[in-house]
């Protein structure tokens, strides 16, 4: 009975000093979420993703807060809680988190966390000067300035800070910059958490190629490069088997001892071996981290498969896009990744038309698990059959399937791979 009592005093007190906060118009005050990079990426129930959510073919065109939220609705019903922004330049990344501090508030249970990626470039980066990859661009230092104010805005949300994309890996002419670059700017982030300016259990790191994380060849093989693993809280490593199908495609093709499969099951091995391909770049990654006497975790930053190509990765090349390969090497990726206890930021939720708008069948825009207006591919057909979208829109359209949930349809489209010993590259 005294135990009783004492508890309806309590309850008592804590109505009364919450009427009076109310009455005196000041915010209720929500303790934090304390969920940690850590806990997030090792969790395998914790699915990730990289989301632009660009509907236009212009990045000038930015998507309202609603439509993001509409977006993280869907991805959400996924199962998806933490997903990857890329830049700070534009409002995009910031109106991401907005999204999501007011779905919070709406919905007490709702649950998303964020990989605030900062842009980096070289100097003279998308300009018609001769690009500087010695010197790293003035603009670097507002774009990581802007990353830290929403970090520190929004500690509950924001739990990692890529430095860059692909920025170190040598095929980026564009705009790629030296490993010290990147090892500046992550010293930089870990000295403003000593100092307590930014949440202790914020990770820092670099999104990029597994060549670049030295997996790859000798060439970045450098001190900065180790002096960079050791400052990161962990790496993030990209992998693509679907373009080495074209520029390596070691892996890639049907061997003459399967012709007796069926076309299902030929394109079957082919996915099988991609998954392998990932997964040798992601333990070469690893082999080399460890032969330098660092042990942290690598998690997957990026991987995806297009659905369409007009060119190298189409019908007229490798042959490798169309829903039904990309749907096998999604579940795959996602099965390994779950067992393995890896975080896997798949490239990408929406299909976005900015990213090659002169070519509206380029591969670039057509990396998304759903269309522009909301159907869901192959790989996601049978979450379609769970309802787990029901009365969830993307543009006004309710979420439905590709190709009507026809899978005789879909195989239609599906190209087979090359006879391996037909196929440049492996001669």
């Amino acid at each position: 009975m005294k135990f009783q009592i004492k508890s309806l005093t309590i309850i008592l007190l804590i109505i009364v000093t919450a009427c009076k906060d109310f009455n005196e118009n000041k915010p209720l005050v929500i303790e934090a979420n304390t969920m940690t990079a850590s806990a997030i990426l090792s969790n395998p129930d914790y699915l990730a993703i990289s989301y632009g959510g660009y509907r236009s073919t212009s990045r000038d065109i930015q998507p309202s807060i609603i439509q993001i939220k509409n977006d993280m609705k869907i991805l959400a019903a996924m199962n998806v809680k933490i997903l990857r922004t890329y830049n700070m330049q534009l409002p995009m990344a910031t109106n991401v988190v907005k999204a999501i501090d007011e779905l919070k508030r709406e919905q007490p249970d709702f649950e998303m966390y964020v990989m605030l990626g900062a842009w980096i470039d070289c100097k003279n980066a998308w300009t018609d000067k001769e690009p500087d990859h010695n010197i790293e661009s003035e603009d670097n230092a507002a774009e990581i300035d802007r990353a830290v104010q929403l970090a520190q805005q929004y500690p509950d949300i924001i739990k990692i800070i890529a430095v860059g994309n692909e920025a170190m890996v040598k095929w980026a002419t564009s705009y790629y910059v030296q490993p010290a670059v990147i090892l500046k700017w992550v010293n930089h982030l870990q000295s403003l958490k000593d100092k307590g300016k930014l949440p202790k259990d914020l990770w820092i790191t670099s999104s990029d190629n597994f060549a670049s994380w030295g997996g790859g060849e000798d060439v970045y093989h450098t001190q900065e490069l180790n002096q960079l693993i050791k400052a990161v809280d962990y790496i993030s490593m990209h992998t693509y088997p679907m373009h080495d199908t074209h520029y390596n495609p070691v892996f890639w093709g049907n061997s003459p001892e399967e012709n007796t499969l069926s076309k299902g099951q030929k394109v079957e091995k082919s996915i099988e071996r991609s998954l392998a391909y990932a997964i040798d770049q992601y333990d070469r990654v690893y082999e080399y981290m460890k032969s330098i006497g660092i042990d942290k975790p690598i998690h997957i930053g990026e991987t995806g498969w297009a659905t369409y190509s007009s060119r190298l990765y189409g019908n007229n090349g490798s042959k490798a896009t169309d829903e039904y390969k990309s749907g096998l090497y999604y579940q795959s990726i996602r099965e390994w990744t779950r067992k393995s206890k890896i975080s896997c930021f798949y490239f990408e939720a929406f299909d976005e038309q900015w990213k090659d708008a002169k070519n509206p069948q380029g591969s670039e825009n057509h990396f998304g698990l759903f269309t522009l207006n909301g159907k869901a591919k192959y790989g996601l057909w049978e979450l379609v059959d769970q309802d787990v979208f029901a009365g969830l829109t993307r543009n006004g359209h309710l979420i439905s399937k590709t190709y009507n949930g026809n899978k005789n349809q879909l195989m239609q489209a599906v190209q087979l791979p090359p006879v391996k010993s037909n196929f440049k590259g492996y001669e």
